[in-house]
């Protein structure tokens, strides 16, 4: 951990940090709502590639994330975070300046180079500014604050755009992600370590890398992500599949997609707050185990309840549920994956669980557009989740005895 001083609080870079990754995704967020809609004001052809540029930098990263780590091994972290601050800003001001698929193909593929150093660089942060008593704490306030940017994004994108226009709009939230530069100048220590520093031999590195832990981890970050990536794609198809697309709720009419986006856009509104409590939680005598196996236990009821027609409110209070114990087990396994990589190569290990974190987000949608079309198609899916779940959790029970027997001993020394 970077040294701090004395009358440094180890939230306050870490709360700058998730304010500056919300800021630069303001112009990303309001895209996915806005771009299906004004596609032809930015020059673009065909509504395929409204598909192929809301996708691209997600498999951009891909390839990317091992190189953006090898980076961080050679630069310090403030370098990288000011790079990533005035690439997304610089490509969020582009959306509204340059028009034509061919540009907005290289705007949206060096976004995915900026999420990919900001992502990174935010666990970094975390990492260096935590220790075993507040990680899963500072994890969960990291998280929680960028998220609200996903939400701003999208509700203000999507209310001003129509009032002031799609350049407006993408100019301005590029000016707003500039403010970042100062936010990163003032909370991040020119003095960082750079990783390639590390202590840890390289020969350790290499072989802490694939050790048992740091496998598990990387596989089900994947595996999480996979599902949550699932959920986030057929919230709007259930609602329109078991209500015919319109539901009556508190005596208003409202489409699928509309009561898709408001329980959304809930989940980001109280991120900050359970997703720190969550994280804190963790922190404590008792770890981050029993609370994650319970989270997992409580998705796979959710996911395997979800698909099933019922009444609309007995079904948001269960969506409702899926969502708080999506909180948790992302909250968890972030953190999780800090624990782990904090006893082994630290770059190394967060680069490939970022790595295995986007590929599970970029499957989970094209795995469930395969399976819906089948007969039974969605109730498969949901079903198949949850048996997911479960045997995420069956993987890391024998951890948990280990913990609970370690704990008894304690106790009766």
């Amino acid at each position: 951990m970077m040294p701090l001083s004395k009358n440094m609080n180890p939230a306050r870079p870490v709360t700058l940090v998730a304010i500056v990754t919300a800021l630069t995704i303001f112009g990303d967020a309001m895209l996915y709502v806005v771009l299906p809609i004004y596609w032809k004001e930015v020059g673009l052809t065909a509504l395929w590639q409204v598909g192929v540029l809301l996708s691209i930098n997600r498999f951009v990263r891909l390839p990317l994330n091992p190189f953006i780590g090898w980076l961080y091994n050679k630069m310090s972290l403030r370098t990288g975070l000011l790079a990533a601050v005035l690439l997304g800003a610089f490509t969020t001001v582009g959306y509204g300046i340059w028009k034509g698929f061919a540009a907005w193909l290289v705007l949206r593929s060096l976004w995915g180079i900026a999420w990919s150093l900001m992502r990174i660089g935010g666990y970094l942060t975390v990492i260096n500014y935590s220790d075993d008593t507040n990680r899963g704490y500072l994890m969960g306030k990291y998280n929680g604050l960028w998220r609200l940017g996903s939400m701003v994004g999208v509700l203000f994108g999507g209310v001003l755009t129509p009032v002031f226009g799609f350049e407006f709009m993408s100019i301005f939230f590029g000016i707003l992600a500039f403010i970042g530069v100062p936010l990163i100048l003032i909370s991040i220590s020119s003095k960082a370590k750079k990783y390639g520093s590390s202590n840890i031999p390289s020969a350790q590195e290499s072989k802490g890398i694939w050790s048992k832990p740091v496998t598990k981890m990387i596989i089900c970050g994947l595996l999480i992500s996979l599902l949550h990536a699932i959920f986030g794609s057929t919230l709007s198809l259930v609602i329109d599949l078991n209500h015919s697309g319109t539901v009556w709720l508190f005596g208003i009419l409202i489409t699928s997609t509309a009561l898709g986006g408001i329980l959304q856009a809930v989940r980001c509104a109280w991120e900050p707050f359970l997703a720190t409590w969550f994280g804190h939680r963790s922190d404590g005598p008792r770890g981050r185990l029993p609370l994650f196996i319970l989270s997992l236990v409580g998705a796979a009821a959710g996911y395997a309840l979800m698909p099933w027609h019922m009444p609309i409110y007995a079904w948001i209070a269960i969506v409702i549920f899926i969502m708080v114990t999506m909180t948790v087990t992302s909250t968890l396994m972030d953190a999780m994956a800090t624990d782990v990589a904090r006893q082994s190569s630290v770059i190394a290990v967060m680069t490939v669980y970022s790595v295995s974190t986007d590929l599970g987000a970029a499957i989970g949608p094209t795995l469930t557009f395969w399976v819906i079309d089948a007969q039974y198609g969605m109730q498969a899916i949901f079903i198949g989740s949850a048996a997911a779940f479960l045997l995420i959790g069956l993987w890391y029970r024998r951890e948990l005895l280990e913990q609970m027997h370690t704990a008894m001993l304690k106790i009766y020394k």
